[in-house]
């Protein structure tokens, strides 16, 4: 029930459909566009209200070993910039993301998102067709459709104070005021 609740949330937001139909025609190996973009959709919706503009970057991540070279990244935004120049894209293949983090290798993209710090956060969508999308969320979907916050397993105590950062920085709590915070 959830994932075509989810579906057609962004189904119904015009800016957000076609900006998954640009990336989708990429055909990029186990590509998806996370986080704020389908989070803050979300939200919105269930705040009554329609969906806000983009905030910050459009998140696309993807995954390929055999290719982790982050100038491929690069062109890939600069590929998407030029048909989409308002949009402030970040491309990141997975695939090399762990040392960044300093985590075991990643063995897809939707499991990279296990390490993203919230778990309503740790949620992607992709087309899957000229009507239809995929909705990845290995972490569930139950906190983000319940409007919690919660923190992931590494960022409720080692990295706590980045997961703390993120929701005073990003104002979620004012932007979304029925959003309640939780721990594990």
């Amino acid at each position: 029930m959830a994932v075509p609740f989810i579906s057609s949330v962004l189904r119904a937001d015009p800016v957000r459909w076609h900006l998954l139909g640009r990336v989708y025609a990429l055909n990029l190996p186990d590509c998806w566009i996370g986080a704020g973009f389908v989070r803050n959709a979300v939200w919105d919706h269930l705040h009554e209200r329609s969906s806000s503009p983009l905030i910050g970057d459009v998140d696309v991540i993807w995954y390929n070993a055999q290719c982790t070279d982050a100038a491929q990244d690069r062109d890939i935004e600069g590929s998407l910039r030029a048909l989409e120049p308002a949009v402030d894209w970040s491309v990141k293949n997975q695939a090399r993301m762990h040392m960044r983090n300093g985590d075991a290798p990643y063995p897809s993209a939707v499991e990279a998102m296990r390490y993203w710090p919230e778990t309503a956060t740790a949620v992607a969508a992709r087309r899957s067709g000229p009507e239809s999308c995929e909705i990845a969320a290995p972490l569930r979907l139950d906190d983000l459709l319940n409007l919690i916050l919660r923190p992931t397993s590494r960022f409720r105590e080692e990295k706590r104070s980045i997961y703390e950062e993120r929701i005073h920085s990003k104002a979620w709590l004012s932007t979304w005021p029925l959003l309640a915070t939780a721990e594990a």
